[in-house]
């Protein structure tokens, strides 16, 4: 069996970067995944707080996407790490979903996302699944602690 996620109100919605699941990290306190991820994109200059304060991921989403800030020039390099580091943490910092990522055994997880080919599979299945990757990664690593 695969396990499919996309949006926060499925079965899986807390493997979503969007699932309101904060936690700390860089010392500082983070809403969802979904804005630590944003925000370090502009590391180093003040768009990191203000990603950081927006009332919501969609928000913190769409200013991460504007390409009036001044991505760092590494971002490619760095992002998947970044990822891991916050879905990591996320797991790490709520005991309750950790038990759901440990309820999918050794199944595939994939994020469904029509719009998305490099974190999730894509309108038909050929995207990266990055996200689904790291999750999967992030598994493994908290049965291993």
């Amino acid at each position: 069996m695969t396990i499919y996620f996309y949006t926060v109100r499925e079965q899986y919605g807390c493997f979503s970067n969007f699932s309101p699941h904060g936690f700390e990290l860089d010392e500082l306190y983070w809403p969802t995944s979904e804005h630590y991820f944003q925000a370090q994109k502009f590391v180093g200059t003040l768009h990191v707080e203000q990603i950081r304060l927006v009332k919501n991921p969609k928000e913190a989403a769409r200013m991460g996407r504007e390409r009036s800030r001044p991505l760092r020039q590494d971002w490619e390099q760095v992002k998947d790490d970044i990822m891991r580091k916050a879905v990591l943490r996320k797991f790490e910092t709520h005991a309750d979903i950790k038990e759901i990522l440990f309820s999918t055994g050794n199944e595939e997880i994939i994020e469904n996302s029509p719009i998305d080919f490099y974190w999730g599979c894509g309108s038909d299945g050929s995207g990266k699944n990055m996200l689904g990757i790291i999750l999967m990664e992030v598994r493994e690593i908290l049965r291993s602690i």
